[in-house]
């Protein structure tokens, strides 16, 4: 939230119609999520002059409060109530947030014409157990009778809540910063306030501290001292200030470090200089080290988080919270201040696994300027010796590694209406970096600018400019036009690609495809472990059935035919193509195919067609020819110990493995369940050719049957390997047509059926013939084999 009463501190903003206002903000890119003003309607202060227990109830009072303009009669029920007490008094006819309306009436019996109120139920402090204990807000002695409240709290304010993008840093996370942001769009200039302070020069606070800084994610780290500090109450506006911005007042001293935050951006941290002793170390915490935060929880860090000791133990969770061995109490003398950068990522990601997010967390999360961090600090020092009576010793503490290189751009005035698609002259961008306060030099239409360091969110770029250029012009004057650049047909490029041309392809060939998900059970990433390869096993898993990150999709298929068979779906033709993760993290997207059962039904015909080995191979090998892949892959037989051992294959490409193909081993899965796998990931990254079509021939071929008989271990791979060799030129095409086992004892029938083809001639049947028999006579000669009949 913020206040703009605040914001008018840094900026004029008279004569804003401040509705309008927020409707520039918005237009200009930081978008006004909600307008609000905290006035209440008869809100005003009382004084009880009378306190009488309530006749009909134990906790009850019947009060008479003096409103200004008469005495009333209210029923009110605070453990704090008493006579002579300043109070906030609603009227019959307030609404109070959540639309709740003051009527008169009576309570147990007991006239009530208002009610007396805590902060809480005014919007202006959060409801906690704390608050709501505390009772009704309890007012100065001299606060005016019969005022109005919000005007005397100094909430009769109107509030900007932010919805800030995620993209823009901090600056619009505190109200210099957004001051500077309303200054840009209604064109006026932002002041500063100032931190003035006398330093006692008889000492130093290198005299009471050293500093060490032992971790590379504190870039800046400055401590100063101020001795002789007198806790107490807060001035009035300081009070306003915070609580108009939703936060409790506390103290001088801690309201002082919450409203420099809320100032300029940069958390500071305020320790007991008498409990933090002479040392301050900034490090990582130790794996399991301990520390009490000011909210009285045992934390438990690890060593990605880090903290501030006093050289042995932790003293503050650096960023997040401070501990409760260094607080500042009522005793407090002597106050070592700290500012700070402290690495972004670190600090949140400490603040969400403590779920501790606070508002310097917030803060430091989202990155801090370091120019601010030292006005910070000035301004802490200023505030504390006027308001807290303390004496600023001389001297600093500093740990400073920041990069202070000036961001510089340059760019022409062409450049920026290229990306912008619009017109704005050289002296309409002049006025935009004047507006933006970014200094800059100007060469006929080149520019030169230095963007300042409040603004994190900028780079030294071009496109950056533009857009902080083109959001100030305004978004309206954006003219539409027709995109001129050339077109081309849109495809798929990439691993994308070639996942969309597969999955196109198989189910072109019937299958159906299935999706599963990535995590699965330690039992599921037992199975089908093929690979050299180990799981990543989750730290934290929802349940034990999702631990575990899977390194084939077998095993879902098999959840999946389990799930299809219990439903008495017996034909089952599927696939998924999906990442898979290895311990190192090392991504292979896979694809697998499970069939089972019918693959093809002709009811009219009697036709059926049954999931086999040979049927899914002839999938895989239609799949790879169509990816280009012909006469580079391969079968070799391989033992899988979820696979058959007599029907289970590698699948090679360019001789190297890349999946398996097989039977479901029976002790899994009964059914003649039929599997494949391979690595996409590996066909991806091979050299494919694109396919070559070429016109079908004029000339007529001529096909062959022969069929040998060879010993049983003889693959259809040697046989076709020694055929095709033979078959030369004008052999075309072989196809297996049949298998006859045990035509002999070890032996087996194989036969084939060959086709002979010239693409510029006819052949005739004697040339046809010679070559014919030369594939007999070398399949027999090399392979222990005899022609069959």
């Amino acid at each position: 939230m913020i206040s703009m009463n605040w914001v008018k501190d840094y900026v004029d903003l008279e004569g804003e119609n401040l509705e309008e206002l927020a409707v520039k903000v918005t237009k200009a890119g930081v978008n006004v999520e909600k307008v609000e003003s905290n006035h209440i309607n008869n809100l005003v202060i009382g004084e009880v002059l009378e306190c009488n227990d309530h006749p009909d109830s134990d906790h009850l009072h019947v009060c008479k409060v003096n409103v200004g303009n008469e005495t009333t009669q209210i029923v009110c029920g605070a453990p704090n109530v008493r006579a002579g007490l300043k109070v906030i008094v609603a009227l019959p006819g307030a609404v109070l947030p959540g639309d709740f309306e003051i009527k008169a009436g009576k309570i147990r019996g007991e006239e009530s014409n208002g009610m007396i109120c805590a902060l809480f139920e005014l919007g202006l402090e959060e409801k906690t157990e704390e608050t709501y204990n505390k009772g009704i807000e309890e007012l100065p002695a001299d606060a005016p009778v019969g005022m109005d409240a919000m005007e005397y709290l100094g909430c009769d304010d109107t509030l900007y809540e932010l919805d800030v993008h995620k993209h823009r840093n901090n600056d619009c996370y505190y109200h210099i910063g957004f001051a500077y942001e309303v200054g840009t769009i209604i064109n006026k200039p932002v002041k500063l306030p100032e931190a003035k302070y006398d330093v006692d020069n008889s000492d130093n606070v290198n005299n009471h501290v050293t500093l060490k800084v032992e971790t590379n994610e504190c870039p800046l780290y400055v401590g100063k001292m101020v001795k002789d500090v007198k806790i107490g109450e807060s001035p009035e506006w300081i009070k306003k200030r915070i609580t108009a911005a939703g936060m409790r007042p506390i103290n001088n001293v801690v309201d002082i470090s919450n409203f420099v935050m809320l100032e300029y951006g940069q958390p500071t941290h305020f320790f007991d200089a008498d409990k933090l002793g002479n040392e301050v170390l900034v490090r990582n915490a130790n794996d399991d080290e301990k520390i009490v935060t000011l909210d009285g929880n045992e934390r438990v860090l690890t060593s990605k988080d880090i903290v501030i000791t006093d050289g042995k133990v932790p003293t503050c969770i650096a960023g997040v919270m401070g501990g409760e061995n260094t607080e500042v109490d009522e005793n407090t003398k002597n106050i070592f201040i700290e500012a700070a950068i402290f690495d972004a990522v670190a600090i949140r990601n400490t603040a969400a696994r403590l779920n501790l997010k606070s508002e310097a967390s917030t803060r430091y999360g989202k990155g801090l300027n370091y120019e601010y961090t030292y006005a910070a600090m000035d301004r802490c020092l200023s505030l504390l010796q006027e308001y807290a009576g303390g004496t600023v010793i001389d001297g600093e503490v500093v740990h400073d590694t920041v990069d202070k290189k000036e961001k510089v751009v340059e760019f022409t005035t062409e450049e920026i209406n290229r990306l912008l698609g619009i017109e704005i002259s050289t002296d309409d961008m002049k006025v935009e970096l004047g507006r933006l306060q970014f200094d800059y030099k100007l060469d006929g239409d080149k520019f030169t600018v230095t963007i300042p360091n409040r603004r994190l969110d900028i780079d030294p770029n071009v496109a950056d400019m533009a857009e902080e250029i083109g959001r100030l012009y305004g978004y309206h004057n954006l003219v539409s036009t027709l995109p001129r650049i050339p077109t081309r047909r849109g495809m798929y490029q990439g691993d994308v690609g070639i996942r969309k041309t597969i999955s196109r392809r198989l189910r072109s060939l019937g299958l159906n495809e299935s999706k599963n998900y990535t995590l699965v059970s330690p039992n599921m990433a037992s199975m089908f472990k093929y690979e050299d390869k180990e799981n990543i096993v989750l730290p934290n898993p929802m349940s034990t059935d999702k631990s575990v990150v899977r390194l084939s999709l077998i095993p879902s298929l098999l959840n999946v035919y389990e799930y299809n068979k219990a439903r008495k779906v017996s034909d089952v033709n599927i696939y998924e193509i999906a990442k898979t993760y290895d311990k190192d993290y090392n991504e292979d997207t896979k694809v697998a195919i499970l069939m089972k059962g019918n693959y093809m039904t002709n009811a009219v015909n009697q036709v059926n067609v049954k999931a086999d080995f040979y049927l899914l191979k002839g999938i895989i090998e239609n799949l790879f020819k169509y990816l280009g892949l012909k006469n580079r892959y391969d079968f070799q037989k391989v033992e899988v110990k979820e696979l058959h051992p007599g029907v289970s294959a590698s699948i090679l490409v360019d001789r190297k493995p890349v999946g398996i193909i097989g039977r479901v081993h029976p002790s899994i899965m009964k059914d003649d369940v039929f599997v494949a796998e391979f690595s996409m990931t590996a066909l991806y990254n091979l050299k494919i050719k694109p396919l070559k079509f070429k016109e079908a021939s004029k000339y007529p071929e001529i096909k062959k049957d022969v069929a040998f008989v060879v010993p049983n271990e003889l693959t259809n791979a040697e046989i076709e390997a020694v055929i095709k060799h033979a078959g030369g030129r004008l052999l075309d095409n072989i196809d297996i047509f049949d298998i006859y086992r045990e035509v002999e004892p070890g032996k087996k029938s194989m036969a084939y059926n060959l086709t002979f083809k010239d693409d510029t001639r006819t052949l005739s049947d004697e040339e046809v013939m010679q070559v014919f028999n030369n594939v007999i006579k070398e399949v027999e000669s090399k392979l222990d084999a005899k022609l069959r009949g």
